[in-house]
């Protein structure tokens, strides 16, 4: 098996350094900390001893999928191995008949009023995404939700980030930038800290959508820690967005 990243550069990966590199992502993802090789040798059945997971990590690091940890030996994945996770190698999880039927109920009793409906919407995200879901309409309109989530997320302590994710959510201007420049063919895009030309929002992702309504434009997108549960957001993400579009038409 072997993973095509479409840049200028066409780089191959073998099965096992595809395994290894999910296995660094969701390690990642789980404890927020940079990943050892031993940590993937015991927690991981990659059937390889650790230094051959070494070497594969440094050839990976070659390639600009993972990079070296600040405080320790271990390693943490790019943004590029996180959109190649969610691109190509995650399994998007089925969403239970309890979770589509309370994200419903909050939000069908809003449907006659529009700004109601899409506020609902907004917080409805907020919860289940565990982050600061921010919508914003073609007029600049904006509704924000979940701005006590981020103080959950270890990469919000730093003041420093927390404050530019707050001026962000708050630029209705830069944050339609965002959206149209992290687009892709899928229905729920991503884009991470490195992209948004922003030093201070290196460990900040965004999980964004996009629909019309009444031919107007609804730009959606959660703000938070990188480390999101994507197999489980994005559906939600996609459950809304299809939930929307059928109370609205």
């Amino acid at each position: 098996m072997r993973v095509r990243r479409n840049e200028k550069s066409m780089i191959d990966l073998t099965a096992r350094q595809i395994q290894i590199l999910r296995a660094v992502i969701e390690e990642f993802i789980n404890t927020a900390e940079a990943v050892g090789s031993e940590t993937i040798d015991k927690k991981y059945s990659i059937g390889v001893s650790p230094a051959t997971i070494r070497n594969e990590m440094v050839y990976l690091e070659k390639q600009g999928y993972l990079k070296k940890g600040h405080s320790s030996a271990g390693r943490l994945p790019t943004s590029l191995a996180m959109k190649l996770y969610v691109n190509e190698l995650m399994k998007e999880r089925e969403l239970s008949v309890a979770d589509e039927v309370s994200a419903k109920e909050k939000i069908w009793n809003s449907r006659k009023e529009m700004d109601e409906l899409l506020y609902q919407m907004t917080r409805v995200l907020a919860d289940k995404s565990k982050a600061l879901c921010v919508t914003v309409l073609e007029d600049d309109r904006m509704f924000q939700s979940g701005y006590a989530n981020l103080l959950q997320m270890p990469e919000f302590f730093d003041i420093t980030v927390m404050r530019n994710v707050l001026q962000l959510s708050e630029e209705a201007k830069l944050l339609e930038e965002l959206f149209d420049s992290g687009t892709s063919e899928n229905l729920v895009h991503v884009i991470y800290g490195p992209e948004m030309g922003n030093i201070h929002l290196a460990p900040v992702g965004m999980i964004h959508m996009s629909f019309e309504i009444d031919q107007k434009k609804v730009h959606v997108g959660v703000l938070g820690s990188s480390r999101f549960d994507y197999p489980y957001v994005i559906p939600v993400m996609k459950y809304l967005r299809g939930l929307i579009r059928e109370i609205v038409e």
